[in-house]
């Protein structure tokens, strides 16, 4: 399944929590972090202004991002896969 978000949103794929801690305890699921980096799978056209032009995005597909805790809206393709989607101002940064 394709998703094409419209104007300023992005869809991102959420990378996976760690499974154990830096000292090498295993969490169980109920211990797990909610994620915050994700992988940019499609991007929208960008946000229009006011003047009727309009602004690219500044992320593009590809590009490893770190995002808010709770932030975008949660979907599940017809395959199972979890997706978030949000807005390119939820984005924190790009990871290099």
């Amino acid at each position: 399944m394709e998703i094409k978000p419209l104007e300023d949103r992005v869809v991102i794929k959420p990378l996976e929590a760690e499974n154990k801690t830096k000292g090498g305890i295993v969490l169980p699921d109920t211990a797990k972090e909610k994620p915050q980096e994700g992988k940019v799978v499609a991007v929208g056209e960008g946000k229009t202004l006011e003047s009727g032009t309009i602004k690219p995005l500044k992320v593009k597909v590809g590009d490893k991002v770190l995002y808010g805790k709770y932030s975008g809206n949660e979907i599940t393709t017809k395959d199972g896969e979890e997706l978030l989607i949000m807005r390119e101002e939820d984005i924190l940064a790009v990871i290099k």
